[in-house]
């Protein structure tokens, strides 16, 4: 389990490594991580979701992959993510993603959702493509939205300016409204499969 990784022996392997690939503020990023996991563990999953989404949100900085990674489309790892100290949005999804499985709550609560975003207000007719993570209380339920965009956890209601494409998570993807999974992410998703294999050699499964 992911939150067992972070509070014990692979969780120090985690922070040699970080100090060895982006040096000591590598490291103190992955300890600020581990820290704010542990502090969070007995809360709620709503208040979860508030720490998690403020912690990368305040942590991180925006950035273009080909400025970070100088590649037009690199998902990373969380640890690679912390040891630059910026990311994109997929980027920023994947470790909320992470830290709320880490936090206990289950993959079928949780979906990375890629949406067309809306900019420049209600009348705009500019979109461009963006990722969010979803939390679905219940299966019918509609998800509350954790975003890069904007600091506060809102239901996808209060979201008008996000256009759902397709979502998924470590058990399944969703095409659109879908009730019911459509494929296996990791064999459509190539980038995904590769983020969860460095995340395993990095030592967080």
């Amino acid at each position: 389990m992911v939150g067992a990784t972070l509070a014990g022996g692979e969780a120090d392997r985690m922070e040699q490594l970080a100090a060895t690939r982006y040096g000591e503020s590598g490291a103190e990023a992955v300890r600020e991580w581990r820290r704010m996991i542990a502090d969070a563990a007995s809360l709620d999953e709503l208040d979860k979701l508030q720490r998690a989404n403020a912690f990368f949100n305040r942590r991180l900085a925006f950035d273009d992959d080909g400025v970070i990674w100088e590649q037009p489309d690199y998902w990373a790892t969380p640890l690679e993510t912390l040891g630059r100290g910026a990311g994109d949005c997929e980027d920023f999804s994947i470790a909320k993603y992470m830290s709320l499985r880490a936090l206990g709550i289950p993959a079928a609560k949780l979906r990375l959702i890629y949406v067309r975003a809306q900019i420049g207000g209600p009348q705009s007719r500019v979109s461009q493509a963006h990722m969010v993570v979803g939390y679905y209380p219940s299966p019918d339920a509609q998800p509350l939205v954790l975003d890069n965009l904007i600091g506060e956890v809102r239901a996808a209601a209060r979201r008008p300016d996000l256009f759902p494409v397709f979502s998924f998570n470590s058990e399944g993807l969703w095409v659109g409204g879908a009730s019911t999974s459509s494929a296996d992410p990791t064999t459509r998703l190539s980038r995904w499969r590769s983020v969860l294999e460095r995340m395993r050699q990095e030592g967080t499964p």
